[in-house]
C-alpha cells in the first residue's frame, strides 16, 4: 500500500487560482460562435435576460455546492457529497455521470482547437485522410489536436499549480479581449443597430417563449464551476471564502456572456448579424472586425476564443481526474487510478486515461464529439440534481455538521436547486425541446451507463466490502 506521503495532494491553489479555474471552465468557445444564434433566437436584451435566468438556475445549484464543499473539503466533490447522503450506489451514479460530463467536454475542446486554427490560417488543412459523418479529417488537423492533447495532459501531470498558472494567463487574455470588444462597441457602435434586435416575437407571449428557449440552453454554457470541489484538497483558501468564490464565479460568467452579446448587437445591425451567421458563423469575431475596421482584430478575438477552449479543457481535466481518483480511492473503479505521482502529487494515471480517451475521440471527427458533448451536458444535469438532493438531505440528517459557508433558507434554496436541475435533466428526454437527445446521444448515454454497471459489478465482486468505502490516508 502507498504510504501517507504518497497519497497527499499539494495545497497550492490560492484565491486567484480558484476564481480563474472556475470562471475559465465556464467561458469556453461559445461566446465567439454562438452569440449570433442567441441574438437571432431571443434578441439582444432577450438573450441577456435568458442568461440571467439560466444563471439563476445554476446559482441555486452553486449554493448547494458551496456549502457542501466547505463542509467536506475533500477531493472528489460530487462523489464525496453524494456518498455521505446516499451511500455507495447513489455516489457511484452521481460520480459516473459527472465523469462523463467532464470527459465529454475534454473531447469536444480537443476537437475544437485545431478547427479554430483553420479559421486563422485558411491553408492549415493538409493531407486528407477520410471523412466521418461529413467531417473531413486531415493529417495536420489530427497532429495539431494530438499535440495539444498531450501538452494539456502533461501540464496537468506536472501539477495543479502549473495548470492553474496556464489557466490564469489564458483567462486574463479572454477577459482582456472581451473588455476590448465591449469598450470599442460602446465607442464605435450605434444605438440604431439595436433596432429590430432587442427581442424576438410579436407579442409578450411569443417574446417570453423565445427568451425561455435561450434560457434553457444558457445553463449549459455555465457548467464548470463544479471542477473546484473536485480539487478541494489542493486549495489553500479559507473555507468560507471558497464558498463565496464559487458563487461569485457563476455571476462573473453571466455578466461576461451578457456584455459580449450586447457588444455584438450594439456593433452590428440585424442584416449584418444574419449575414455573419450564414457566413463565417463567427459573429463575435466579425463584430470585432467591423468595429475596428480590421480583419486582424477578428483573428485576435478568435485567439481569445482559443484561450477559452484551453481554459475549459484544462479545468475539466482537473475535475475529471480528481473524480476518477475519488472513485478509485473508494474501490468503485480499478484501484490503480487512485495512485498519485511520486514527485508531482497528481493523479497521473487518471489524467493519462482522460488524455488517451480525448486522443482516440479525435479520430471520429467533430460530429461524434457534438453527440458526446450533448450526452455530457445531460449527465451533468443528473449529477447536479443528485448533489442538490444531497444538500437537502444532509441538512436534515446531519444538522450539526460544521458548515463554514452556510446557505440561508436552505429548504427554499434546496428545493429550487433540485427542481431546476431536475427540470433541465427531463428536458433532454422530452421530445421537441431544443436540447432533446438524439438517438446517437441516447446510445452514448446508455453505453456509458452500461459500462458503469459493469465496473460496479466487477469492482463489487473483486473488492467486496471495500467497495464504496474510502480508504483513509492512514493506510
Amino acid at each position: 500500500m502507498e504510504n501517507k506521503e504518497n497519497r497527499e495532494l499539494n495545497k497550492v491553489l490560492n484565491t486567484g487560482d480558484v476564481l480563474v479555474t472556475a470562471f475559465g471552465a465556464m467561458i469556453g468557445w461559445g461566446w465567439v460562435v454562438s452569440s449570433g444564434g442567441w441574438i437571432q433566437g431571443a434578441g439582444i436584451i432577450g438573450t441577456m435576460i435568458a442568461f440571467l435566468i439560466g444563471g439563476i438556475m445554476i446559482y441555486f445549484v452553486g449554493l448547494a455546492y458551496a456549502e457542501l464543499t466547505t463542509a467536506m473539503p475533500e477531493s472528489g466533490g460530487a462523489k464525496v457529497f453524494s456518498q455521505r447522503a446516499f451511500g455507495p450506489i447513489g455516489s457511484f451514479i452521481c460520480t459516473w455521470a459527472i465523469v462523463l460530463s467532464y470527459i465529454g467536454v475534454v473531447c469536444f475542446e480537443a476537437c475544437s482547437l485545431p478547427t479554430i486554427i483553420q479559421y486563422i490560417f485558411p491553408g492549415f488543412l493538409k493531407g486528407y485522410l477520410y471523412t466521418v459523418a461529413g467531417f473531413d479529417i486531415y493529417v495536420t488537423w489530427l497532429v495539431a489536436a494530438i499535440i495539444f492533447a498531450v501538452l494539456i495532459t502533461y501540464i496537468n501531470i506536472k501539477g495543479v499549480k502549473a495548470a492553474a498558472m496556464l489557466q490564469k494567463i489564458l483567462t486574463i487574455t479572454i477577459a482582456a479581449v472581451g473588455i476590448i470588444l465591449v469598450v470599442v462597441s460602446l465607442v464605435n457602435g450605434d444605438p440604431s443597430n439595436l433596432n429590430g434586435q432587442m427581442f424576438v416575437g410579436d407579442d409578450a407571449n411569443s417574446i417570453a417563449k423565445t427568451i425561455l428557449s435561450v434560457a434553457m440552453v444558457a445553463p449549459f454554457f455555465l457548467f464548470g464551476f463544479d471542477v473546484i470541489p473536485q480539487a478541494a484538497e489542493e486549495i489553500n483558501v479559507p473555507l468560507k471564502k471558497l464558498g463565496r468564490l464559487l458563487v461569485f464565479s457563476i455571476a462573473l460568467a453571466v455578466v461576461f456572456y451578457g456584455l459580449v452579446v450586447f457588444a455584438v448587437g450594439y456593433g452590428m445591425n440585424l442584416a449584418e448579424v444574419q449575414q455573419s451567421v450564414s457566413g463565417t458563423g463567427l459573429v463575435t469575431a466579425d463584430a470585432m472586425a467591423k468595429l475596428f475596421n480590421s480583419k486582424v482584430m477578428a483573428k485576435i478575438l478568435i485567439i481569445g476564443g482559443m484561450c477559452g477552449i484551453v481554459t475549459s479543457w484544462n479545468s475539466f481535466m482537473i475535475g475529471g481526474s480528481r473524480a476518477l481518483m475519488a472513485m478509485a480511492d473508494s474501490y468503485m473503479i480499478p484501484h490503480i487510478f487512485s495512485k498519485t505521482h511520486p514527485k508531482y502529487k497528481t493523479p497521473y494515471l487518471a489524467l493519462i486515461l482522460i488524455g488517451l480517451i480525448s486522443i482516440i475521440s479525435l479520430f471520429f471527427g467533430r460530429v461524434m464529439l457534438v453527440w458526446i458533448s450533448d450526452s455530457a451536458s445531460f449527465a451533468c444535469c443528473i449529477s447536479y440534481c443528485i448533489v442538490s438532493m444531497a444538500f437537502v438531505k444532509l441538512r436534515k440528517t446531519e444538522p450539526n455538521m460544521k458548515r463554514p459557508y452556510k446557505v440561508k433558507n436552505y429548504k427554499v434554496m434546496g428545493f429550487l436547486a433540485v427542481a431546476l436541475s431536475g427540470f433541465m435533466s427531463i428536458m433532454y428526454l422530452v421530445p421537441g425541446t431544443k436540447c432533446t437527445l438524439t438517438n446517437q446521444e441516447m446510445i452514448i448515454t446508455g453505453g456509458w451507463a452500461l459500462l458503469g454497471i459493469v465496473f460496479a459489478v466487477i469492482c463489487k465482486m473483486k473488492y467486496k466490502e471495500k467497495f464504496g468505502k474510502q480508504r483513509g490516508k492512514m493506510e
